[in-house]
């Protein structure tokens, strides 16, 4: 057979399910979608339910996790809604903003939003989805959601088996030996499953191991033994690839304090933070040392302060003026700090941030770091949507996205100063000068003009070149895809994905 009759083959589609959250199900289902697309198939990543604050705009303007738009990339091709067509943004510990379709349908309780009634309708919302990408990729590389087998939920769950039985799809459970336990994990997740159920998953993966896999050898065999069902292969941990994360729970273990020698760049830490993968090509960039924070020293300290994006901006502005922080930034920018506000962050530092309609919470309004001659008036209405602009005066095209709920405009004494020239013809942000500016755009800092600009005033300690994100992306995925590849039997998974499940 020719590689493009092999190609050309329809593959059923293939599920990465976990023991439980964390194990790693994201960075697999992305590596894997590279790996189809280097074999000359056209993936493409599929997730039904996804709860993240971390998320992305498609090219219709429409939001999605971004976890699948990672995906989407390793894959080589747009991110779409379909791909997660139900996404839960926490707002608080028991409320979450539903979007469905990659629009906002409202904030609902987690004990309503996991009730019976009306879970059909998120069903065949999810289910149609999936049927529409099916028609036009192969394979869909599907990811589950926390563990296989949260037996408690059964009866409502859209994202685990019932989406695997539906879609027909081939189920690897993804275990996560770092963390201890993976005998018990695997064993009991896959018992833990109904017999029908139990027939669908076709492969195990060991993830994150550590140490000479030769000792693990045994317990291959036994975990096959146990649970009649091979093992694909063991993924040894790595600490030198660069996939961007799905959630913030690790960044206040990042880098926690200034260093000498380079551009040192603080992202305020703040509470209901989001979107924080803005700041992933400053992590990367030699020139740079970033580190997430809330302690006033460590601003103080930064020749750069970055406030980011923020799910619930009254609520993160009234702990920054609580407890300090508020007062460290403009501290920060008096002793000649340059200060960037994105999304919520450029909110944040105008005069004041409104929420007379109650969007937001109960809060009706607040005086912001006043940094910015702007004031900002939280409205119902999501913004979601792909930008090309101009930034400032440079000719270069610059991308990002939007995602925010808020209108902001220059107070009454104020002129018009923006600093980005959307392509449609609106503009956005404020500029005061070349350390003080805010901007409505995800994704700003992925553009170099923009980098380059924002380190300018410290080139007296820069010698690294321009750093080049975009190679830097790809170059990681294709790392990504051959560590996997040569860790994973994967005729094993093609003759999986041919025979389908039973």
């Amino acid at each position: 057979m020719s590689q493009q009759e092999k190609t050309s083959k329809k593959l059923h589609p293939l599920m990465f399910a976990g023991t439980g959250s964390d194990v790693g199900k994201s960075i697999i289902t992305s590596a894997f979608c590279r790996i189809f697309l280097q074999d000359g198939y056209h993936p493409a990543p599929f997730k039904a339910q996804n709860m993240a604050l971390n998320s992305y705009a498609t090219p219709d303007g429409l939001e999605i996790g971004r976890a699948q738009a990672v995906q989407a990339e390793a894959a080589g091709i747009p991110c779409h809604t379909d791909m997660n067509p139900l996404l839960l943004k926490p707002t608080t510990d028991k409320v979450c903003q539903v979007v469905l379709n990659g629009k906002p349908t409202g904030n609902q309780h987690a004990y309503e939003y996991f009730k019976k009634e009306g879970r059909e309708e998120l069903r065949q919302e999810v289910y149609s989805a999936f049927d529409r990408l099916q028609e036009r990729y192969n394979p869909i590389v599907m990811e589950g959601a926390g563990s296989i087998s949260e037996i408690n939920l059964r009866e409502v769950d859209l994202v685990n088996m019932p989406m695997a039985m539906h879609a027909k799809a081939n189920v690897i459970l993804v275990a996560d030996i770092d963390r201890g336990g993976v005998f018990a994990s695997v064993y009991g997740s896959v018992m833990l499953l109904t017999e029908e159920e139990r027939k669908y998953v076709k492969g195990i993966l060991i993830n994150k191991f550590r140490g000479d896999i030769r000792l693990f050898e045994s317990g291959v065999k036994i975990i096959e033994d146990l649970c009649g069902i091979p093992v694909i292969g063991v993924v040894p941990y790595y600490k030198d690839i660069y996939i961007e994360e799905e959630d913030s729970v690790m960044l206040q273990t990042k880098n926690l304090q200034a260093t000498h020698g380079k551009v040192n760049v603080a992202v305020v830490l703040l509470r209901h933070l989001s979107n924080f993968t803005d700041f992933n090509v400053l992590e990367r960039d030699p020139r740079v040392h970033l580190y997430y924070t809330n302690n006033t020293d460590e601003i103080e300290k930064a020749d750069i302060v970055l406030i980011p994006g923020s799910k619930s901006t009254l609520s993160d502005l009234y702990e920054l003026r609580r407890n300090g922080v508020a007062q460290s930034i403009i501290k920060a920018h008096k002793n000649g700090a340059t200060v960037v506000g994105i999304c919520g962050g450029f909110q944040i530092m105008g005069q004041e941030v409104c929420d007379l309609n109650h969007v937001e919470s109960n809060i009706d309004r607040l005086p912001g770091l006043g940094l910015l001659p702007i004031t900002t008036q939280m409205e119902g209405e999501k913004v979601t949507r792909q930008v090309q602009f101009s930034f400032l005066d440079t000719d270069s095209i610059c991308e990002g996205y939007e995602i925010h709920m808020g209108a902001t405009v220059p107070v009454e004494d104020a002129k018009a100063s923006p600093l980005n020239n959307l392509k449609d013809g609106r503009t956005d942000g404020y500029f005061l000068n070349e350390k003080c500016f805010g901007t409505y755009i995800h994704g700003i800092l992925d553009n170099s003009a923009v980098i380059d600009y924002l380190l300018a005033p410290y080139a007296d300690k820069l010698s690294e070149k321009t750093f080049d994100f975009k190679a830097f992306k790809e170059e990681q995925y294709n790392k990504l895809a051959e560590h996997v590849r040569k860790h994973v039997d994967m005729d094993l998974v093609y003759r999986i994905m041919e025979e389908g499940v039973v």
